[in-house]
């Protein structure tokens, strides 16, 4: 093969690969509903996949589907209510949810009591997440404040 014939292989194949790449992208932004669970306590001060500490406070998730360290929106489809997570760690290989959530997420979409929620989940851009969670540590920061006050 001529080595013009190579390049123009090769840019088709990377121009290919690109436009593959993207379609994943999209889908993999575009939104799966699932189930999700949260953390048993008996996880706190356990290491996760990433090597972080686990704690019940901290807005991270499990997820056999997600990438690490990506960020995501999750909604629960019964209440509408929205809390933004980092995924730091993996599930059990025969866990059939899609996310496991740290406790105060659980808390923070209302589903806590009953253990088990229908979510949407959706990828974030990382600025957004970082944004997202702090935005909720300062809201609850600020209510529980206000809880002590009482």
């Amino acid at each position: 093969m001529s080595m013009r014939k190579l390049i123009i292989v090769t840019t088709l194949s990377l121009t290919v690969m690109g436009l593959r790449a993207q379609e994943v992208q999209k889908l993999a932004t575009a939104g799966k509903n699932g189930i999700a669970s949260f953390y048993h306590s008996k996880f706190v001060g356990r290491k996760t996949a990433t090597g972080e500490v686990f704690s019940n406070v901290k807005y991270t998730a499990a997820s056999n589907k997600l990438k690490l360290g990506s960020y995501v929106k999750v909604t629960n489809l019964d209440n509408g209510k929205v809390v933004y997570v980092r995924v730091n760690d993996r599930m059990a290989p025969t866990n059939k949810r899609l996310i496991d959530l740290a406790g105060i997420a659980a808390e923070k979409l209302d589903f806590k009591a009953d253990g088990l929620a229908k979510v949407k989940i959706e990828m974030v851009q990382p600025e957004e997440g970082r944004t997202g969670i702090l935005a909720q540590n300062v809201i609850g920061a600020e209510a529980q404040a206000a809880k002590n006050q009482l």
